[in-house]
Formats: C-alpha cells, structure tokens, sequence
C-alpha cells in the first residue's frame, strides 16, 4: 500500500517514532485478523519493537478509516440475489 495516498500525502508519519511501514503492518493486521493490541504488541516485541497498545490503538484510530477508502475499491462487490435451499415454514398451522 502506497503511504502516498493518505491525505496528508506530503507526510502523513510526520512526528511519528516509528516509519510508516510498521504503522501500516500494525494497523493492517488489526483491521484484516481482527488481532486485539496486546497480540499486536506481542507480535512487535518478538520482531524487537517495543510499542504500547494504547499507541497501536491510536493509529488504528487514525489511520484505518483512510486504509478502508483505499482498498474499498479492490474488495469484492456482491450481488442482491441470494437463494435458500430446502427450507420448510409453517405458515398458519401447515408446512
């Protein structure tokens, strides 16, 4: 994912301790595995990053609502049909 597209697109980790790369690998895996921040933060500590939950929670926070734009367009878009197979109801006291 292109760290271009934000739209802070000059420099969207201005003031951030860690590059943009491990910020997007974090909040990526949070979004995609639904991981919560301690497996996060775990996952970083033994990559020998040492980052808070709270702060991995805060760049969820505001990052992932631009990620979401950014990827809305490759998911795969699905149909209003949809059919059901061999359903019986009692409808009035008969099936």
């Amino acid at each position: 994912m292109s760290v271009k597209k934000f739209k802070n697109a000059d420099k969207p980790f201005k003031w951030k301790h860690f590059t943009g790369d491990i910020i997007l690998w974090l909040v990526r895996w949070h979004g995609r595995y639904a991981l919560s921040y301690n497996d996060l933060k775990e996952i970083a500590a033994e990559r020998g990053l040492f980052i808070e939950r709270s702060t991995i929670f805060r760049w969820v926070q505001e990052y992932a609502p631009d990620i979401k734009k950014q990827i809305k367009h490759y998911l795969k878009q699905t149909n209003d049909s949809w059919k059901l197979d061999e359903t019986y109801i009692k409808i009035r006291g008969q099936w």
